[in-house]
């Protein structure tokens, strides 16, 4: 029995990919007008981030301990192996959860062989390594192969992002540092990245373009070789802007493969419209 690959929402990958290599989904949630939806399920960005536009606050909450118990169950009945590859602990429960239900689950079939692994990405990073994950698991790699490789990339996966209002951000608590990052100069685009699994600021620059530019500038500082990768780029609402990125890294970087995807409801309630986000290694697997 090959190894089974969990992933919750806030990956950002399309439905259709969990159905393809037979992932199993765990949605987090969004509350809009006091109705809860189910990321990937039952929304779509654009309802997040219509209401946004119309001055609504959407909330989100994480994978409901129900959910979790009620999976890892039936996998502990059929005897599966898996692979629970969680967003990052630092931006949402989900992942302490994941952990006590485990413990809860393991007290009556302690045979239970899961493994919850803290990626500390977010949306298309994390959907990488969760890509790369299925990938193996599909070709009935081990789990200690596939474990190597989650550990590897999650490691190494940089993030580099760009939002149209730090707003959203701090209204969440989800970006740090972020107090002398403020000023709302127009046309100012503040670039951020991950530290530990937290948002925190990098940079402000004046305009999309030099956004775009100093974007694939720091890709070239701190990837490693590019041609060898897959590259993510992920948007809210700004396919215009994910296209133009990967036309640029094309041109000066050409790797592998660039896969583009919208940002989900649960991780676009938080960032807002108008996020444009990079995704790449520092060190590649030898």
């Amino acid at each position: 029995m090959s190894v089974k690959i969990l992933a919750d929402s806030a990956c950002d990958l399309p439905l259709s990919f969990y159905q393809e290599y037979q992932v199993q989904l765990l949605p987090l949630k969004v509350l809009i007008d006091d109705t809860e939806y189910e990321d990937v399920v039952s929304i779509h960005p654009d309802s997040v981030y219509d209401a946004i536009r119309a001055g609504k606050v959407p909330k989100t909450s994480q994978v409901s301990p129900t959910t979790f118990e009620n999976i890892f169950t039936e996998m502990a009945k059929q005897n599966q192996d898996g692979i629970y590859i969680a967003f990052s602990s630092e931006l949402s429960g989900t992942y302490q959860t994941a952990v006590m239900i485990l413990e809860q689950v393991k007290e009556n079939y302690p045979d239970f062989q899961l493994t919850i692994v803290d990626t500390k990405c977010a949306s298309l990073g994390h959907g990488l390594v969760v890509r790369e994950a299925a990938k193996l698991a599909a070709d009935q790699h081990s789990k200690e192969e596939i474990l190597s490789t989650v550990q590897f990339l999650t490691q190494h996966m940089e993030h580099l992002f760009s939002v149209d209002d730090l707003d959203y951000l701090a209204k969440g608590g989800r970006l740090s540092k972020a107090s002398a990052f403020f000023g709302g100069l127009l046309n100012i685009k503040p670039l951020l990245h991950m530290e530990d699994g937290r948002l925190a600021p990098l940079e402000k620059l004046r305009g999309k373009k030099k956004l775009l530019r100093r974007m694939v500038e720091m890709m070239k500082e701190r990837g490693q070789s590019i041609g060898l990768q897959t590259i993510g780029i992920s948007h809210a609402a700004d396919e215009e802007t994910a296209n133009e990125l990967k036309a640029m890294i094309d041109e000066e970087l050409n790797p592998k493969e660039i896969i583009i995807t919208s940002i989900g409801s649960a991780v676009g309630a938080h960032t807002g419209p108008g996020t444009i986000a990079l995704f790449f290694l520092n060190e590649v697997e030898k």
